[in-house]
């Protein structure tokens, strides 16, 4: 008898990482498009909540000394075609001068949807269209306030190396005063193991200030778990009217069930 329970005990125990190993593997990859600015073509598994948080900290602006955010992207699939998300900021500490705010951040909900599914010979091309819903009275970072922005998204693989590019059209609001803003956003990522590291350059016009921000990020990430991703970096701005500094720190967690049966 006892020899049997020792071999019951003994399968059971070599059986269980397997089991692990099986309930791990069918859970889909995050598809992370923190930290950069660039946002992938590709969309995330479909059916299974994203999760895209972090928090931001910057530097010497014209409408601040120091910023500190925690932002929060959520996306959801529908279709091999179509995703949709809900970015929100609901924390900002800002200081200019001896002057102190908390406020909550701005509201924006979006769709994406692919127009040119990706091969080894070709890239993903994808639109996107982002609409504000709540407005804040929290100073902004290089880019600006936006009502409503559109954007076309290209995500590709080549030689060992990932690039995102983006070109952006936002419609910016100030006094009632609504002018056009043009973005251009170039991220290329190269994986080792299970870090990769970013490095992106991004430029956006300044309609109010007749003036140009550009700037620079440098990132990396960890997979910890195929459905979480930790990332940290910082952006240096190259333009006097741009972010000084900028440094972040954050997640990206696939919710490891889908919400409605395949």
């Amino acid at each position: 008898m006892s020899v049997k329970l020792l071999s019951c005990g003994g399968v059971l125990i070599f059986a269980l990482p397997t089991l692990a190993q099986t309930i791990t593997d069918s859970v889909p990859e995050a598809n992370p498009a923190r930290p950069t600015v660039s946002t992938p073509a590709t969309l995330t598994p479909i059916g299974y909540l994203q999760f895209e948080t972090g928090s931001l900290g910057a530097t010497t602006s014209p409408e601040f000394d120091t910023r500190i955010g925690v932002n929060q992207v959520t996306k959801l699939t529908v279709l091999p075609r179509l995703e949709f998300f809900v970015q929100t900021e609901p924390y900002i500490h800002s200081g200019l001068g001896q002057d102190r705010q908390i406020h909550p951040g701005e509201v924006f909900v979006g769709a994406q949807t692919v127009i040119l599914t990706g091969a080894p010979a070709r890239p993903t091309i994808a639109v996107s269209y982002v609409r504000r819903l709540y407005e804040s009275p929290a100073p902004e970072l290089d880019l600006g306030t936006f009502r409503e922005s559109g954007t076309i998204l290209v995500s590709q693989d080549v030689a060992g190396f990932h690039y995102d590019g983006n070109l952006i059209v936002t419609e910016e609001t100030q006094s009632g005063v609504r002018r056009a803003q043009l973005g251009q956003t170039l991220s290329i990522s190269h994986t080792l193991k299970k870090f990769t590291i970013s490095s992106e350059l991004w430029h956006f016009t300044q309609p109010y200030l007749h003036s140009n921000a550009v700037g620079n990020l440098w990132a990396i990430s960890y997979s910890l778990r195929r459905n979480l991703v930790l990332d940290a970096g910082f952006d240096h701005g190259l333009t006097t009217t741009s972010t000084h500094w900028e440094e972040f720190i954050g997640f990206t967690y696939l919710l490891p069930h889908r919400l409605w049966a395949k």
